[in-house]
């Protein structure tokens, strides 16, 4: 049994902060959501985009229920089963709610580190800018399974820091923080590179640039430190790694959900990127068109000036007329 807050008080206090930041994701969900299909139609919605946010809501939602029946068995249900009381019980990683919640986080650590992935494939466009953090994230789902099998075959007396599991668990917050960090940064990187490449007319552009890469770097230092944290409190033995274990499930989704409302308020500006596209405004023709009006209106205007004599009228009458317009002398 590690270090640190007792096992059935830091049940209680992760249960708690991590539905405070569920509470959180679900309004930002709504958001992202209104963001995704507000005056679009059915055809234009990112529905990939959509299916990703839908499916972290759901792991979100499962993974804070099955914690909810893990204290409510710990703290009530199954309370007599321990004479040792409800540290007893939180202690056994075998037991089955425990196994199913960490599932949920594996799923979602998979799924969100893919998404980074792939919005970093997307903008360099390159296979190979990739492959990297495709091994890394392949790192991640091994690590994971095989901690996952760890867990649901270890004995009612086996922790969380028993050797032979808490490797596979270090491995498995070592490869998930570098996955992240590593397609975040080449992600920033190249937006960065993008729109130093915008100069002259197209500074308004830029402009609108740079707060996308601000919260995607925003993103991934939000979702790494809570990694870290967990990361260290684990390798110190320390019992507090369950409660920012529980917590990162919903900051995993508020990472996610925050950079799609940022991109979507940026396009109300018509200069915006986004993780599958760059779009610039080209406002060098609008500023052309005067330029070509005030060219078309210095060309000169062309007189003729045409004179009619009669012999019987001593008057003599002259018209004038522009490109080629009738006289009313000729008639």
């Amino acid at each position: 049994m590690g270090a640190g807050i007792p096992l059935d008080a830091g049940a209680l206090m992760s249960t708690v902060l991590e539905g405070i930041l569920y509470g959180f994701s679900v309004l930002m969900f709504i958001g992202t959501l209104w963001s995704l299909t507000y005056k679009r139609r059915m055809q234009d919605i990112n529905r990939p985009i959509l299916a990703v946010a839908i499916m972290l809501l759901i792991l979100s939602t499962a993974h804070m229920v099955v914690n909810i029946i893990r204290v409510e068995d710990g703290l009530v249900k199954d309370i007599s089963m321990y004479p040792d009381g409800p540290s007893t019980y939180f202690a056994d990683v075998s037991q089955q709610t425990y196994v199913i919640k960490h599932s949920f986080y594996v799923m979602q650590t998979l799924l969100a580190d893919g998404v980074v992935i792939y919005r970093c494939y997307v903008v360099w466009q390159s296979i190979w800018i990739v492959v990297l953090p495709i091994l890394l994230w392949c790192s991640v789902a091994v690590t994971g399974v095989i901690a996952l099998y760890s867990v649901s075959q270890a004995g009612t007396d086996s922790g969380i820091f028993a050797k032979a599991l808490a490797q596979w668990v270090t491995a498995f917050f070592a490869s998930t923080i570098a996955t992240n960090l590593l397609s975040s940064g080449l992600l920033a990187y190249r937006i960065w590179v993008i729109q130093r490449s915008v100069t002259g007319a197209q500074n308004t552009a830029r402009g609108t640039v740079m707060p996308i890469v601000r919260v995607l770097m925003d993103a991934a230092i939000l979702y790494s430190a809570a990694l870290f944290t967990a990361l260290i409190l684990f390798v110190c033995g320390n019992n507090g790694q369950d409660a920012v274990v529980d917590m990162a499930m919903p900051i995993m989704s508020i990472a996610f959900y925050m950079v799609l409302i940022r991109i979507a308020l940026n396009k109300k500006d018509r200069s915006y990127i986004s993780t599958t596209s760059i779009s610039i405004p080209r406002r060098m023709t609008s500023e052309a068109e005067p330029e070509r009006s005030r060219q078309y209106a210095m060309k000169p205007l062309q007189v003729h000036v045409s004179q009619f004599t009669h012999e019987d009228r001593p008057s003599t009458c002259t018209a004038e007329s522009i490109k080629g317009a009738p006289s009313p002398c000729g008639v």
